[in-house]
């Protein structure tokens, strides 16, 4: 039987890239254009489909999360991408397992074709396989069964680099929110956090193979799945 060979698997926002208030600014701007309040901490928003923080955080009618949904993401695409920026330290390391022959893909609850757009703006596309986000379909719920949640989106990342199940030991998921962790763990791989993204206090403690506080810190933490 070959040996596969070593996989990482990244999140996009706060992870790869800093939104830099574009989200959070732009949740706000979208609530407040359809008459509807902002919420406290809207850091929570970074991670999740915006459709399940609307349903958990906001006071939204399940008839008026499309709406909003839309009027968010026509905001990111056309003012947020611009503030935006890939967190220093991420390209060389992505550079680095490149040349190393690591084999490496995005992993995102991003709607996808937005995620494929993010990536391609900022150039990332020469270090990634696959770019694997959610369905876009602003108005069901993540559990109705679409590509919605993060192990579904881990598990087609794997499959188009046929790579599924993965091997346990050289395959791991970089990621800042509990979710990554939660999905990782799904298809019996590690997380390792990024502990420079959005994580609630202590939210990556104990879910989390390893914390990273900055991306210089990945180097050694990765070299036990990509160095065997």
């Amino acid at each position: 039987m070959s040996v596969q060979s070593p996989i990482v698997l990244w999140d996009l926002d706060g992870t790869v890239l800093d939104p830099a208030g574009a989200i959070t600014d732009g949740i706000a701007g979208a609530l407040r254009s359809c008459g509807f309040a902002v919420p406290e901490n809207l850091g929570r928003f970074v991670g999740p489909p915006i459709g399940e923080s609307l349903r958990r955080f906001t006071d939204v009618p399940e008839d008026r999360i499309a709406e909003v949904a839309a009027v968010y993401r026509a905001g990111y695409l056309a003012e947020g991408l611009d503030r935006s920026r890939v967190y220093p330290g991420v390209r060389e390391v992505l550079g680095s397992l490149r040349e190393r022959g690591v084999r490496q893909a995005v992993a995102t609850q991003k709607p996808e074709h937005i995620a494929v757009e993010v990536v391609s703006r900022f150039g990332l596309e020469e270090y990634f396989e696959t770019v694997s986000g959610a369905a876009d379909d602003l108005a069901q719920p993540s559990g109705s069964g679409r590509l919605h949640d993060k192990p579904a989106i881990i598990g087609e990342a794997l499959r188009r680099m046929g790579a599924l199940p993965p091997d346990p030991a050289r395959t791991v998921m970089i990621g800042d929110r509990s979710y990554d962790a939660d999905g990782a763990r799904s298809h019996g791989i590690d997380c390792l956090g990024a502990g420079w993204g959005f994580a609630q206090l202590g939210e990556l403690r104990d879910v989390c193979a390893a914390v990273a506080r900055e991306p210089g810190d990945l180097a050694h933490l990765l070299q036990q799945y990509t160095d065997r």
